[in-house]
């Protein structure tokens, strides 16, 4: 395995699994009632957090809606395509 491959792989991990506790945190606003300090609610918290936090003090909830974490998640999705698509930058530098 090059380390370039290697590198897609893990990056492709990251953005992936941040995605993924991004969509949970989109989730967890349905559920007020949950204690998000305890686990398991608190795996999802802590990482996203600090992409959160900047992003709601630009874009204020729009009717009590709070759309910082579908940004993110679009945010996410688009840099995953544009690095590691079919024909994504990382994706044709390995090639």
């Amino acid at each position: 395995m090059t380390p370039l491959t290697f590198a897609n792989l893990t990056l492709s991990l990251v953005l992936t699994l941040m995605t993924l506790l991004f969509i949970f945190r989109i989730v967890l606003t349905w559920y007020p009632q949950v204690e998000m300090e305890k686990m398991p609610f608190s795996l999802a918290i802590v990482p996203t957090e600090p992409f959160l936090a900047p992003t709601r003090k630009l874009i204020p909830p729009l009717g009590g809606v709070d759309i910082s974490p579908i940004i993110w998640v679009g945010l996410f999705s688009l840099l995953r395509e544009v690095l590691l698509g079919q024909q994504g930058i990382l994706t044709m530098l390995a090639r």
